[in-house]
């Protein structure tokens, strides 16, 4: 151990928590590069082990090897998503190809693949439990797909494709996250500000404030961005914001975007090839419910039939509003949610700003956690001495009756600087068992709520409600995980199962029962009203088909840039229009590219998966037949 690095002490704090308040950027190297000699050293003793490979001797001791520096790797990766500073960019930046090296030291190392096959070509004899022949199954599985079979020179070229492969996604989330910071709105008089709710005027006031500027200043950070597209009356106002967010990578300066998309797919494609796969998304999606391309691509174009009828509607229906209430030529891109949030509150009452007074974030947060205890009879318990990455954040002890504490919860709900945007699950660890005993894990949900203002609490809309309930859902697949082996635990299933359980818990934001059991005015604690509550849930496939096909856009997006088999030349923004135009709805707006921001593509793990958002939809409507089977839907 290095004397006075914390990462590599023992953590003498509650439930073993990284002791945040000690850790420094300038830690994470010496500390990553010591737990891969003590892994290195663990790998060793496997190979030079000379007895029979069996489970336990290889298998397991595999799985158990590099446990410090599974410890250590979360702290640095999560900090850097949700609250980074230069320093722990430049962290991660350094210690990517280390772990990258390493992790091809074991899977292209032959006599370590040797005992792993040895075990596996004879899993009938030697694995009887269903969770060990997974994790067996996996382990062999990720040799092969990690090049143990290629020839000597291809196992270079293959390490040398992950090693920068590592590197380019950490520069694409930092460009973006940099894009994202770099513009603001400033503007100075109230005529400006039409149509805008006074909430939404008081947080730009407030961020001006903060900033030691006059008027109002608006970002595009989601809690800012979005109720301005929806409700501001100038409209060259909202085209500005549009163009600066959907130009993001995309401004030809140091954070452009554009050159990393076209490296990324190369690479990922070659890295395919070498494995004996035409193209990435065919390696990929190997591992998936989903197994082949051919299927993916046929479930979007059945969901495309099935949808354009819908999205022609909605498109038509706002188009037909807009005109009749003044708007002259054709609806832009950043006309869509303004008119369709105004034919909203006509058709049906109700509109996000509406709600907001309901639904104040601190009461949101009781409801969910509630929502779980009547699911699954869980409690959760605040717990001020459990160490947090940031003052903003919450850590919760998670009880499960009589078996005690079975998770820490760390919720962080607004938008800062360091923090990347969107909303989304992580774990500063993994729920495994050592010795029989569980241990549990530390699941974090990061989010970008609307802030509090001098003037008023966070008050959510209800898309920002229902995103919390998602979160929540994969919240609760890491918390009440109960596997023996990390690698098989929590969230580690198949990428298109994965938002099964969020999308589960997204049902209830359409809930009158659970709504009416807990929303209520933040001012006059008056109940939302019945009327409100039903035409809230009548309003649940409003311009559902609209959205629809915008989901369908993406993963269109997503399947042709993991389904190149030559890579790619040309223009950029070309290939996008072609790629999405049959889930297309509005014309495209110049200057504009989404490649080149799409996170979850190039910075996450969703390359050739982000179909699986609409995969577990399909599961999702049948899964939540069964709570309201049993009457679970009305808590």
């Amino acid at each position: 151990m290095t004397p006075g690095n914390p990462l590599l002490n023992n953590w003498n704090t509650p439930f073993e928590i990284p002791p945040f308040d000690l850790i420094r950027p300038e830690h994470f190297k010496p500390a990553i590069e010591e737990a891969i000699t003590t892994a290195r050293q663990e790998i060793d003793r496997i190979v030079s082990d000379p007895a029979e490979p069996d489970f336990t001797n290889t298998i397991e001791a595999l799985e158990q090897a590099g446990s410090l520096l599974n410890r250590i790797t979360p702290v640095l990766f999560n900090l850097n998503s949700s609250d980074t500073t230069p320093e722990l960019q430049e962290a991660a930046r350094d210690v990517s190809p280390l772990l990258a090296n390493f992790s091809n030291d074991i899977s292209l190392n032959p006599d370590l693949y040797k005992k792993v096959k040895y075990v596996f070509d004879r899993r009938e004899n030697m694995v009887t439990d269903p969770e060990q022949l997974i994790l067996l199954e996996r382990k062999y599985r990720n040799f092969i797909r990690g090049g143990a079979g290629l020839a000597d020179e291809a196992k270079e070229r293959f390490r040398a494709i992950t090693v920068e492969l590592s590197s380019l996604s950490l520069k694409f989330e930092e460009n973006v996250l940099a894009e994202t910071n770099d513009f603001t709105l400033h503007l100075t008089s109230e005529e400006e500000l039409a149509g805008l709710p006074d909430g939404v005027r008081e947080a730009a006031s407030a961020l001006a404030d903060e900033k030691g500027m006059k008027g109002w200043l608006f970002t595009l950070h989601a809690p800012s961005y979005v109720p301005f597209m929806q409700y501001a009356d100038r409209r060259d106002l909202r085209e500005t914001l549009f163009r600066a967010y959907s130009r993001r990578g995309f401004r030809g300066n140091e954070f452009d975007n554009r050159d990393l998309v076209l490296r990324i797919t190369e690479l990922r494609l070659e890295m395919a090839k070498l494995l004996g796969y035409s193209n990435y998304a065919a390696y990929a999606l190997e591992e998936r419910m989903a197994s082949t391309p051919g299927e993916v691509n046929a479930f979007l174009r059945k969901l495309l039939e099935a949808s354009a009828p819908a999205g022609k509607r909605d498109l038509r229906d706002v188009e037909d509003y807009a005109r009749s209430h003044g708007h002259e030529g054709k609806l832009e891109r950043w006309d869509w949610a303004y008119w369709s949030e105004k034919l909203r509150l006509e058709r049906f009452s109700i509109d996000d700003e509406a709600l907001r007074p309901y639904m104040p974030l601190e009461k949101v947060r009781e409801a969910v956690l509630e929502l779980a205890t009547r699911l699954y009879g869980l409690t959760f318990i605040e717990n001020r001495k459990i160490p947090v990455y940031n003052e903003e954040a919450t850590a919760i002890e998670v009880h499960d009756g009589d078996n005690g504490i079975i998770a820490i919860l760390m919720l962080d709900f607004h938008p800062r600087k360091g923090k990347s945007g969107g909303a989304w699950m992580t774990g500063f660890r993994e729920q495994w068992k050592e010795n029989g005993q569980r241990i549990i894990p530390v699941v974090s949900l990061v989010m970008n709520f609307t802030r509090p203002t001098p003037a008023r609490p966070s008050l959510l809309s209800h898309s920002e409600m229902n995103t919390f309930l998602h979160e929540f859902g994969h919240a609760l697949h890491g918390m009440l995980s109960d596997c023996t082996y990390e690698s098989l635990s929590g969230t580690n299933v198949k990428r298109d199962f994965v938002e099964l359980p969020s999308q589960i818990m997204e049902n209830w934001s359409w809930e009158k029962e659970w709504l009416d059991t807990w929303a209520a005015d933040y001012r006059t604690g008056e109940k939302i009203p019945e009327e409100i509550l039903l035409r809230l849930k009548e309003s649940v496939t409003y311009n559902e088909g609209y959205a629809c096909m915008r989901q369908l856009g993406f993963g269109l997006l997503d399947m042709a840039w993991h389904s190149l088999e030559e890579p790619f030349r040309g223009d950029i923004v070309v290939f996008e229009r072609t790629s999405m135009a049959p889930a297309e709805l509005l014309p495209p707006a110049d200057g504009a590219c989404m490649s080149v921001s799409f996170a979850h593509l190039f910075a996450g793990g969703y390359a050739a998966g982000y179909y699986g958002y609409k995969w577990a939809e399909v599961l999702d409507a049948d899964a939540f037949s069964l709570f309201r089977e049993i009457g679970r839907a009305h808590v």
